[in-house]
């Protein structure tokens, strides 16, 4: 999923961990980092790529019967995509290549969970890292689910923790 973009197994739309520019306290200490801009354009790619293949082989949605929103189809094709929730963009990939949208989250969730714990970070820190009006709290909720995320702050988030691993 979204993850992926900084391993560089995100197809097209991945930044393979190069130093981009962009977003504010998304650089390391030496000056080589993750920006949270170059995220979210390359999560913004990669709905574009699903919306794609979604509509080019035919697919109404996954293979429970479920359909795309055509609001979340809409806001992708103006480029509006960083307002979109992780649960409504993992919806749009998991129509495009059949998995379940719910173990993606889940799977990028861990993978969070697991680089703050690699770059020895906790909450407040990320929260006073980032440019969302987020406090640490509600890093923790989104982090763990009980509230939403939308892809500006999943980028920024991920920014801080890609940039802070060893």
């Amino acid at each position: 999923m979204f993850h992926e973009v900084v391993e560089g197994s995100g197809g097209p739309a991945s930044i393979d961990g190069e130093e981009t520019g962009g977003g504010e306290g998304s650089e390391g200490e030496d000056g080589e980092g993750v920006a949270a801009a170059a995220l979210l354009t390359a999560f913004e790619t990669m709905l574009v790529e699903a919306v794609d293949e979604v509509e080019s082989t035919g697919r109404a949605g996954v293979d429970d019967g479920t359909t795309l929103d055509p609001a979340t189809v809409e806001t992708i094709g103006d480029g509006d995509a960083a307002t979109l929730t992780v649960e409504e963009a993992a919806a749009v990939l998991a129509a495009a290549d059949g998995r379940d949208a719910d173990a993606m989250v889940a799977e990028l969730r861990d993978h969070l969970l697991m680089g703050m714990a690699t770059a020895v970070l906790d909450v407040d820190t990320i929260a006073a890292s980032i440019d969302a009006d987020l406090t640490g709290q509600e890093v923790q909720q989104v982090l763990e689910g009980r509230a939403a995320m939308t892809l500006e702050q999943l980028a920024e988030v991920m920014a801080v923790v890609e940039t802070r691993k060893p």
